[in-house]
């Protein structure tokens, strides 16, 4: 059974590699620790597999490590990292871009984490509210308010840039 649950977590991280790359650098911008925290959260998962009661929520399992030690690393190192071009031209090279809109980029990139979170999960990453709920360990009503919050947020943010740039 052990070794069933190790091999599932392979071909969990294998498969969804480019997912679980994109979600930690999102938190970071930056390639070099996006690839650090992945590396960190498969040790971690390697480490704590044994926790794994449903290999089918692997997926769910494994984006919570990722998203906390994503969050430890910014707690960690409390700097904002600029990504120059190059880098950003690099990494989408063969994926389209998910951020089309570059005013709601950076209108993403102001939310506090628990709000960016959720936008995250639901609208880039396709996740249901039940699994994002899981995944940050929160009820699926509480859930729905932090993404209300965060739309709630995205908008205002976004509209306000609108009126300065209108004038």
């Amino acid at each position: 059974m052990e070794e069933e649950i190790r091999e599932h977590f392979v071909e969990c991280v294998t498969h969804y590699q480019s997912d679980f790359y994109r979600l930690a650098y999102s938190y970071v911008k930056n390639e070099a620790d996006a690839l650090d925290i992945i590396q960190e959260a498969i040790q971690k998962g390697l480490t704590n597999l044994k926790k794994v009661h449903n290999p089918e929520a692997m997926k769910s399992w494994f984006y919570k490590i990722i998203i906390r030690t994503a969050i430890d690393f910014l707690r960690k190192n409390k700097k904002l990292k600029i990504v120059d071009g190059e880098t950003m031209e690099r990494l989408h090279q063969h994926h389209e871009d998910r951020y089309e809109n570059l005013d709601l980029k950076e209108a993403l990139e102001r939310l506090p984490i628990k709000y960016k979170t959720v936008i995250v999960l639901r609208y880039f990453e396709d996740l249901r509210i039940d699994e994002i709920a899981e995944i940050l360990g929160k009820t699926t009503s509480t859930t729905k308010t932090r993404l209300y919050r965060a739309l709630q947020l995205l908008r205002m943010d976004i509209g306000k840039e609108e009126l300065f740039d209108d004038k």
